[in-house]
């Protein structure tokens, strides 16, 4: 027994020291934008987001991007409250083009998020496809940052997303988020990409018409992922960027309640990934059990030493990603956020084995 945790640590510590050098060492070039700036349409997915939606329009109308270059639709799916009203009011007098797009038919098949694409699509005038949530800030270099890596080839450029707010929960989110997106990140400079994020996510018409669009391709509560790998698929290229410039900030879940729902929608895309990269988060997410096998079997010193470990390893990877993006690290939230990792471990581990559905933007899943 002594023998195997030994080896676990050994493996576990191994791949996230190698993860953490490599963090940062593979940065896609930005290009040049040409001297006439592309046409490019803004796609929002929207409902019941009378709360957020006026943020996530301000934020947009601060790009540092021609407002008569920007085309925004917005796909008001069956909201229950004044999203449409409020996004009309916060976007009157803008120089460009905005719309709400009311979507009541499906298309293919398409449901819930994907099938508010899928008509924003069809109802697009351009040839780049700028997908964000209403939940989102994205800072005024978003678009220009975005179009300066999608070069001749390349079918997406996924941005990055940081969860903030003033609580420590949501900060404890933030931390979460980032450091998950730092190793995302390593995997995909070493030529395994993962996925995108919807929520912060450029799409050529080229690459979204190869696939057939939303309405061609399989259901899925992750949408954007299933986006990604048809357009892989189709033999695009891609680009995945943890850079300032395309760093957008999400609102974050108010309770574990949400936070839960959230991560069982995830887990969806995660049980999509190749066997050796599930394994290699099974591996990650047993650290706290396996730490306690080690305190019985080695003795509570040991495992506490083991543990301090685990903080300062994650705290180098968390100041490296913060630093990449001109954010301070909040490194003294590690301690607090081992309890907050445990619990999100155990809590969607019990979600995950019992039949339960999951809620999402009002809307129940399997």
């Amino acid at each position: 027994m002594l023998i195997f945790l030994a080896l676990y640590f050994l493996v576990w510590f191994g791949l996230l020291l190698t993860a953490t050098v490599l963090f940062g060492r593979r940065n896609s070039r930005p290009q040049k934008l040409p001297a006439e700036l592309p046409r490019v349409s803004i796609l929002i997915a929207a409902r019941n987001e009378a709360a957020a939606i006026g943020r996530c329009l301000q934020a947009i109308r601060e790009l540092q991007y021609p407002s008569e270059l920007v085309e925004i639709l917005l796909g008001d799916d069956g909201s229950t409250d004044n999203t449409a009203a409020l996004a009309a009011a916060a976007m009157q007098g803008y120089e460009g083009s905005f719309r709400v797009v009311p979507i009541t038919e499906t298309l293919g098949k398409a449901r819930g998020k994907a099938n508010v694409l899928a008509h924003l699509a069809r109802a697009a005038t351009t040839e780049y496809f700028c997908i964000t949530d209403a939940d989102i800030a994205v800072p005024p270099t978003w678009l220009s940052g975005l179009l300066a890596h999608a070069g001749p080839g390349i079918g997406s450029v996924t941005g990055l997303t940081l969860v903030t707010g003033p609580r420590l929960f949501h900060r404890l989110q933030g931390l979460d988020w980032l450091m998950s997106l730092g190793l995302v990140q390593v995997v995909t400079d070493l030529g395994r990409p993962v996925t995108a994020m919807g929520n912060n996510m450029l799409v050529t018409r080229a690459a979204y018409e190869a696939t057939g669009g939303y309405e061609a391709l399989p259901f899925s509560v992750t949408e954007d992922f299933e986006l990604f790998q048809a357009i892989l698929r189709c033999g695009f290229g891609y680009r995945n960027l943890f850079r300032a410039e395309v760093l957008a900030e999400s609102l974050p879940m108010y309770t574990w309640g949400g936070l839960l729902h959230q991560r069982r929608r995830w887990l969806r895309g995660v049980e999509q990934l190749p066997w050796w990269l599930q394994l290699s988060l099974a591996l990650y997410g047993s650290f706290h059990l396996l730490l306690l096998g080690l305190g019985v079997v080695a003795g509570w010193p040991v495992a506490l030493g083991v543990w301090v470990a685990k903080l300062a390893v994650q705290g180098w990877l968390a100041a490296k990603c913060f630093r990449q993006v001109d954010r301070r690290p909040p490194l003294e939230l590690l301690p607090l956020f081992e309890l907050y990792t445990l619990t999100l471990t155990l809590g969607i581990g019990l979600f995950r084995l019992l039949p339960l559905r999951f809620e999402w933007k009002g809307r129940q899943y399997r």
